[in-house]
């Protein structure tokens, strides 16, 4: 049987934390290593207890002895962990490195998937779905061939600027194969001497994205995305600027300063909103996809104490 495992560097709530954890605890991965970009002491001990996981606290002696100091950006401390955890002795046969909103979803099994690729393939691709707000079970695929008239029916006045119809990255994540010499894993790619490998792609493993979240998350989270994160400014526009495109940075950054937050929120609810409206262009489209991924139950099955613990307090 194919043993595969996950990486993250997460900073989350610690029910969001143990939802990422069950999820694919309950998809059969033999191992996770999950490095808390913050301490979280009220699920640490829970994950440490765990035989298949291997958490790490990245405080300041942690990064002391890693790179003798605290990368800034976060995109660097997730490379970094993520080599690190590839770099172990295998316990896996193949590793992803992953974000605490992604969710693996198999047409069958992970492990299944995995045995489908070549002897020689060395890496292999998982490409995302993206959820529709806070939703845990409706997600829409990337519009095909990034066709501009669906775009435009889909979202008539920010579609020139949204990738495939997505808020978020349309690149997906990638699976290593372990035991290989020189690797990097950076967010979405694997490089070995130096070079990105050109990864196989994996259509029957879905990797379920929840981006956005409600208004009120969003709110919170896009000024931190504007300023270091996935809307930064820097990051190649949707289509070229001779056809008009611009980056997601300069489109939020706009309407931000002339609209404020009204139009932050028009925004929201024409890209990232899940409302019945919504599920019904997206499903005319072909593009929405069911994913039920009902957090509750896996994170009371795999860590009952969370509930016993908090009602201890």
């Amino acid at each position: 049987m194919t043993r595969w495992g996950l990486v993250t560097t997460l900073k989350a709530a610690p029910e969001a934390i143990l939802d990422f954890a069950a999820h694919h605890l309950d998809l059969g991965a033999h191992r996770l290593y999950l490095f808390l970009d913050a301490p979280c002491p009220e699920v640490f001990p829970l994950l440490k207890a765990h035989p298949k996981i291997r958490v790490t606290t990245c405080d300041d002696a942690y990064w002391k002895k890693v790179s003798g100091y605290r990368p800034k950006r976060h995109q660097a401390r997730q490379g970094l962990n993520a080599t690190r955890a590839y770099a172990r002795p295998p316990e896996v046969d193949w590793l992803a490195h992953i974000d605490v909103d992604e969710f693996l979803w198999p047409a069958d099994t992970v492990a299944a998937q995995l045995e489908t690729l070549p002897a020689e393939a060395r890496s292999a691709r998982m490409l995302p779905l993206e959820a529709l707000g806070k939703s845990r079970s409706h997600f829409r695929t990337r519009i095909p061939g990034d066709d501009a008239t669906i775009s435009a029916r889909l979202f008539p006045e920010f579609g020139h600027y949204l990738k495939g119809g997505f808020v978020s990255h349309v690149a997906g994540k990638v699976f290593a194969r372990t035991g290989l010499d020189n690797v990097e894993i950076r967010i979405h790619n694997m490089f070995r001497d130096g070079e990105k490998d050109d990864s196989a792609v994996l259509p029957g493993l879905d990797l379920c994205h929840c981006h956005s979240g409600s208004w009120d998350q969003w709110r919170v989270t896009c000024r931190f995305r504007m300023d270091q994160g996935s809307y930064r400014a820097g990051l190649k526009p949707a289509r070229s600027f001779l056809e008009g495109g611009l980056t997601l940075y300069q489109v939020l950054h706009t309407v931000d300063e002339i609209e404020g937050e009204a139009g932050l929120r028009r925004f929201y609810d024409e890209a990232c909103a899940d409302t019945p409206e919504r599920r019904k262009a997206f499903e005319a489209e072909g593009l929405l996809r069911f994913r039920d991924l009902a957090p509750e139950g896996k994170r009371q099955r795999h860590f009952p104490q969370w509930r016993e613990s908090v009602a201890g307090k």
